[in-house]
């Protein structure tokens, strides 16, 4: 059952507040049939706004959004979110609790008569993974056989877009990970441009081709998520992530000094502030001197598992984290070398310098 359109979706410099409350400001992105998109933000973000304004179900203000080539918001444009090629998954699913799941699924499609409707209810159904439950009710199903559906349902209504508010957020970890897989496995297979919205960083980096970052209702940074974890466009995005270190510096002939040795001040001129920026995992340990590592001592470990957290105390005096190896056996009071692998510094303008974040 292919979408209605080829064309996805674009939301062009909407902005939207609630009285006081800006919940989008001159937000733009687009989300190409296939792809998922994940909005990543905190409560209050304006991130479930943007999904109620795709479906229609708030009044856009300002700005534009299309789907399928066509605008459905826009100035003096409303399409009634009935007549939008959009799906929409709840965090709660939103089952009708006494239709079982087959008229679950046909709730909603037109155009064709009841025996189409339950052919192309049971190819959805097939398509999710839920052939044997067409004539369970929903209360006798578990959270992720709901989700499934949640989610066949929403296909029901052949939609360009598909809109997830939080949808794997109810279910324990290892059955998150599993549906999640299988239900953006269906999107992408199916060509439907999905918007998703999570407040988890992990979940943003393993469920979406691109990413963007949210906060107050202005994106701070659209990416793909390796672009978003290497090369943040300022410190806040960085440390939405995970940990990160931050060194400032000002830029000496053409180079910027660090503690690892000098990089180049690629963008910034002569006395510009600049901070650096660098993963934990991005640098790497010795036990024995190595060609441009520096000497330092182990001032804390911490366990995670298959990776062990340390505090390194470089000889300059500074003070980096480090992720590393648990079968490594480091411990507090070691000497050792660090080096910074290559091409995983950022730099970012400083406070002081030019185009301050």
């Amino acid at each position: 059952m292919p979408p209605v359109s080829v064309s996805g979706l674009r939301i062009v410099e909407v902005s939207h507040t609630f009285g006081d409350f800006v919940a989008a400001r001159g937000v733009g992105l687009e989300v190409p049939p296939g792809e998922v998109h994940c909005l990543l933000g905190p409560s209050g973000s304006g991130k479930s706004t943007l999904l109620r304004l795709v479906a229609g179900l708030e009044l856009l203000q300002e700005g534009r959004i299309e789907i399928g080539g066509a605008v459905v918001a826009g100035p003096r444009i409303h399409v009634r979110p009935e007549e939008r090629a959009v799906g929409f998954v709840f965090q709660d699913y939103a089952l009708f609790p006494h239709l079982d799941v087959r008229r679950n699924v046909t709730f909603g499609m037109d155009g064709t008569g009841r025996k189409d409707h339950k052919a192309a209810a049971d190819t959805l159904l097939r398509r999710v993974g839920m052939t044997d439950y067409a004539d369970a009710m929903p209360h006798t199903l578990s959270g992720g056989q709901q989700q499934r559906v949640a989610l066949a349902r929403a296909l029901a209504r052949r939609p360009a877009v598909m809109l997830l508010d939080e949808p794997f957020s109810g279910l324990d970890a290892r059955l998150r990970a599993d549906v999640r897989r299988a239900t953006l496995d269906v999107l992408r297979a199916a060509g439907v441009a999905t918007l998703m919205v999570t407040h988890d960083p992990a979940e943003a980096m393993l469920a979406g081709d691109a990413v963007s970052v949210i906060r107050a209702g202005r994106v701070l940074q659209t990416g793909s998520p390796d672009e978003l974890y290497y090369r943040s466009a300022s410190g806040e995005v960085a440390e939405v992530f995970g940990p990160v270190n931050r060194l400032s510096a000002r830029v000496e002939g053409g180079q910027v000094p660090t503690p690892f040795g000098p990089l180049p001040a690629d963008g910034y001129g002569e006395g510009d502030r600049v901070d650096v920026l660098f993963r934990p995992e991005s640098v790497e340990l010795f036990r024995e001197p190595e060609a441009g590592a520096v000497g330092a001592r182990v001032e804390t470990t911490v366990s995670e598992g298959a990776l062990v957290h340390l505090t390194v105390h470089l000889d300059d005096g500074s003070t980096v984290d480090v992720r590393d190896l648990a079968r490594r056996p480091w411990a507090p009071g070691d000497r050792v070398w660090a080096r910074l692998g290559e091409d995983v510094a950022t730099l970012r303008p400083g406070r002081e310098g030019p185009g301050e974040t």
